[in-house]
């Protein structure tokens, strides 16, 4: 068994370290599912060329008054299941849930940094656009209701379930100055990043618009 899918009682860091070095020499397992296993509604380089160039740049907002708790998350989405069990079942490979949809067992794929895991609490729920960073690009004069629906949305490619400690370095980073560790999956963030703020007019500022033109350019299609 490849240690990145090492048993959930084996130290923390330990699986967390050796997963990253199997990542970064291409030996993440045989089981591993794809860079390719994304969320939905990714655009094609082209149209996401187009959201970027209609994007309104603007000089980046202030955090003043910001709080998560004006973006409600996790909301329920069906039966017992909020948002992040929904995430979890959707992107992860056999995964088991209770009677309340936790997760009990699953394979975890982490495109931004190539680690596989086992166990559903080394997964975070990542907002591809975070919750701090659409505030100051004008999430801030919204409603608590479409703060919740931009916070759980599930249409678009706005959730993505990556490696906890990767989601946590990232904090409220745009792409100007945090990028996902693989450089293979670059393309596809700038494509995400790019249609969340499209689809919720959010605007950009320059540096990150650089950012993501040179993520962008990296695609093929």
């Amino acid at each position: 068994m490849p240690i990145s899918q090492a048993p959930a009682d084996f130290p923390r860091a330990v699986r967390y370290v050796a997963a990253a070095v199997l990542a970064a020499a291409g030996l993440v397992g045989v089981n591993a599912q794809s860079a390719s296993a994304t969320p939905p509604g990714i655009p094609s380089k082209a149209t996401a060329q187009s959201q970027l160039n209609a994007l309104t740049v603007a000089t980046q907002g202030s955090t003043s008054g910001y709080s998560r708790d004006l973006f409600p998350h996790w909301i329920t989405i069906s039966g017992s299941c909020n948002t992040r069990e929904q995430v979890l079942k959707r992107d992860g490979t056999s995964v088991v849930v209770d009677s309340a949809c936790a997760a009990t067992s699953g394979r975890w794929y982490s495109p931004y940094d190539g680690a596989t895991w086992t166990a559903a609490s080394d997964v975070d729920i990542d907002h591809v656009v975070p919750l701090a960073e659409a505030w100051r690009s004008g999430a801030n004069s919204w409603t608590t209701s479409r703060r919740q629906s931009f916070a759980n949305d599930l249409s678009r490619p706005q959730l993505i379930a990556v490696t906890d400690n990767v989601n946590q370095s990232k904090g409220d980073q745009d792409p100007s100055t945090w990028q996902p560790p693989l450089s293979s999956y670059r393309c596809t963030y700038s494509k995400m990043w790019i249609t969340v703020k499209y689809n919720w007019s959010l605007t950009l500022q320059t540096s990150e618009k650089s950012a993501l033109q040179s993520m962008l350019n990296t695609c093929a299609s």
